[in-house]
């Protein structure tokens, strides 16, 4: 799976309809940058892609007021939702040690309603104890990872990640049963979305030849 493609439906999704360089300057304002493939090219040739697969709706619209050709605008399409959806119950499940979609995910877990959160979240945890036990039993000696020498290392760096981000899991649903945000059909949820002309402070302001587009 790719980051990607989650970021960038996700992104166009919140606005309703979005340019290129609006979807780059939200995920630069989320960091995508820094923990996904989320870099200009990227997005860029993730929009026109989506928008050949029926993903998006590529609008054209009029010139910038800086002059050029007109613009694309792109909105999701109902395809393009379920899509959108299907990748981030599937990401907020799985198991996976690449961040970048466990960080996407993470960024539109309030799309979804509260409960289905909470028991996808719960899926996740038990997913997680299945991996921890399975390469204890199958790759770990009885005697420890240490009998491996320094490549018992890595079996030791399996179990800690895994360890550290089932108790991050446990945390979050705490933190959700207790009340924490405001998920799908529980009124105005959250957006981090930039409006036109808002500065962005942690824009790389690196030029790319999609941003005229």
């Amino acid at each position: 799976m790719s980051a990607i493609r989650l970021l960038v439906l996700g992104a166009v999704r919140q606005h309703g309809r979005a340019h290129g360089y609006q979807v780059r300057n939200d995920l630069e304002y989320w960091g995508a940058h820094e923990w996904s493939n989320a870099k200009p090219g990227s997005i860029y040739h993730a929009l026109k892609q989506m928008a050949k697969q029926g993903l998006l709706h590529a609008h054209e619209v009029a010139p910038s007021t800086a002059g050029g050709p007109p613009r694309t605008e792109y909105e999701i399409t109902d395809k393009g939702t379920e899509e959108f959806l299907r990748l981030l119950r599937e990401s907020l499940v799985a198991y996976d040690q690449k961040m970048d979609i466990q960080s996407a995910a993470i960024g539109f877990v309030v799309d979804l309603p509260r409960e289905e959160v909470l028991d996808l979240l719960r899926e996740r945890t038990r997913r997680i104890e299945a991996w921890r036990a399975a390469v204890t039993e199958h790759y770990i000696p009885e005697d420890g990872p240490g009998q491996l020498g320094h490549i018992g290392e890595i079996m030791n760096l399996w179990v800690h990640t895994a360890d550290s981000d089932a108790a991050w899991t446990r945390g979050l649903v705490a933190r959700i049963e207790g009340g924490a945000y405001s998920f799908a059909g529980e009124g105005e949820p959250f957006v981090g979305v930039l409006t036109e002309g808002q500065e962005n402070p942690y824009a790389t302001g690196e030029p790319h030849p999609g941003d005229a587009d």
